[in-house]
């Protein structure tokens, strides 16, 4: 099983997505490495994949989709105009959150920003 940890960052009612080239919209994350926190690994991948810094992180809840968990957390962000696709990432956008269905994701991201969006 792989090990998420996944990075929901909203800012009126816009969420910022990541992917890298020829893949689909995700939220910012990655594996959880060896000695390391979900919370740490969230903050890492936000951090490697956006360039942005977060403080504030609450851990939201646990989604598990195929052969993947995902420990979700929601983060506030420092300066949400300086996100800047980093690394492996090739785009990084803010979308509005209530147009989420036109985008092509995987299943277990859809589930999770459904889940964000009714707790709103």
């Amino acid at each position: 099983m792989k090990i998420r940890a996944t990075v929901i960052c909203e800012e009126d009612r816009h969420i910022l997505l990541v992917r890298k080239p020829k893949s689909r919209w995700a939220l910012p994350g990655g594996t959880v490495e060896r000695g390391e926190t979900h919370a740490d690994a969230a903050l890492r991948e936000l951090a490697e994949e956006t360039g942005l810094s977060a403080e504030n992180l609450l851990y939201l809840m646990h989604v598990s989709e195929g052969g993947t968990e995902h420990h979700v957390f929601e983060a506030a962000v420092n300066d949400s105009t300086a996100a800047r696709p980093q690394n492996e990432i090739s785009d990084c956008v803010w979308h509005p959150l209530d147009a989420i269905a036109q985008l092509q994701m995987k299943k277990g991201m859809r589930e999770i920003l459904e889940a964000f969006r009714r707790r709103l």
